[in-house]
């Protein structure tokens, strides 16, 4: 993966924090931490987007459209 330099302002406490955990060896350094930090956030937010989504979705609806065809197909399973 290609990666990009950039400019980041970052409040000097949160830094002071990160460098701890720099120091301690968490992590590698400051941009392996950020990336880590932003990389978990971004999942976090599209994980968030999906579940809201999901909760727009009618359950009684959701469940006819999986089963439609599905009482003609019943006929054609094996016995057991």
């Amino acid at each position: 993966m290609s990666t990009a330099k950039i400019a980041v302002s970052i409040d000097e406490q949160i830094l002071s924090k990160l460098d701890r955990l720099v120091k301690t060896h968490v992590f590698p350094s400051r941009s392996k931490a950020i990336q880590t930090a932003v990389q978990e956030k971004l999942e976090r937010v599209e994980q968030s987007r999906l579940a809201n989504e999901c909760s727009k979705l009618d359950p009684k609806f959701e469940k006819a459209m999986a089963e439609e065809g599905f009482s003609m197909e019943l006929g054609e399973w094996p016995e057991y």
